[in-house]
């Protein structure tokens, strides 16, 4: 058996006298908060955010809702009731759905002087103008499609001797604007109506070649018993010249042998027409 030693001894002792205590206690536990003042600062008025300044009405567009007004009024009134430039807008609003066309309408007119002269010019001259493009060229183009199918389709449906005004109204809207001579044929049957109307040849600026064998052989292809002769002059003035006149009165005497007849020849201009049987020279 171990003696303790001394300082075992008197560990034992202090025990049993009570002098350790062996209570537990959390010395994790916090320590009771300081008093802290609960109350938040206001800000300083530099720091509080600006109100919002409410901005301007916005003007109001004058273009909003004009191409609704626009096709209402030609609806409501129809064409009479716009200038050129709105019937071109109508024309160009579908081939620019969403750029301000009266402009363009406008500068379109400055350059080739009415709605007629717009639709006629070359594609090539409308392209000069700023944002007209080959839709808006089409755009343009179609609607003088339409404008002489019309037309001829009226001429058509009746003898041509006893429409000779339509005819001609016809003729100068298909020839009158065109910057190249044409040289054209009606081919006309038994009761004068029109079997076909034909562009011959395509010449230049002051001349056009005609070549008599081609419209005689076309003439008895389409079984046609008479010809009205046209063509134009880009000049403006309808007057026959010396090749006009020798010409003509060369197709009449082939023409005259085969039993075809040539009821006139018909120069378009700008300006006006001139008739070969008018003026006697057939």
């Amino acid at each position: 058996m171990c003696a303790l030693r001394k300082d075992q001894t008197s560990f034992a002792s202090g025990f049993e006298a009570g002098f350790f205590d062996f209570t537990y206690r959390d010395d994790t536990a916090a320590e009771p908060a300081p008093n802290v003042s609960t109350h938040v600062a206001e800000p300083s008025p530099k720091a509080l955010p600006k109100p919002l300044k409410k901005s301007p009405p916005k003007p109001k567009d004058h273009r909003a809702g004009h191409r609704d007004r626009l096709r209402a009024r030609f609806t409501k009134a129809g064409v009479d009731a716009l200038a050129d430039y709105e019937l071109l807008e109508l024309v160009l609003f579908r081939a620019m759905p969403r750029r301000d066309v009266k402009p363009i309408a406008k500068e379109l007119l400055t350059r080739f002087g009415s709605f007629s002269e717009v639709i006629n010019a070359p594609s090539e001259l409308l392209k000069e103008t700023r944002f007209i493009g080959d839709t808006a060229v089409t755009e343009l183009k179609l609607v003088r499609a339409a404008a002489l199918q019309f037309m001829k389709d009226d001429v058509i449906e009746r003898p041509l001797l006893s429409s000779w005004d339509a005819v001609l109204d016809y003729c100068h809207a298909a020839m009158g604007y065109e910057n190249r001579e044409q040289f054209r044929v009606l081919f006309l049957d038994k009761r004068n109506r029109i079997i076909a109307d034909e562009v011959q040849q395509v010449g230049t600026v002051d001349h056009t070649p005609v070549y008599t064998r081609e419209v005689v052989k076309r003439a008895l292809e389409l079984s046609a018993t008479a010809l009205i002769l046209l063509h134009n002059h880009p000049s403006g003035d309808p007057e026959p010249s010396r090749a006009d006149i020798a010409m003509t009165r060369q197709i009449v005497e082939t023409t005259r042998n085969l039993g075809i007849v040539i009821h006139d020849h018909i120069i378009i201009g700008r300006e006006g027409h001139a008739s070969f049987k008018d003026k006697g020279l057939m």
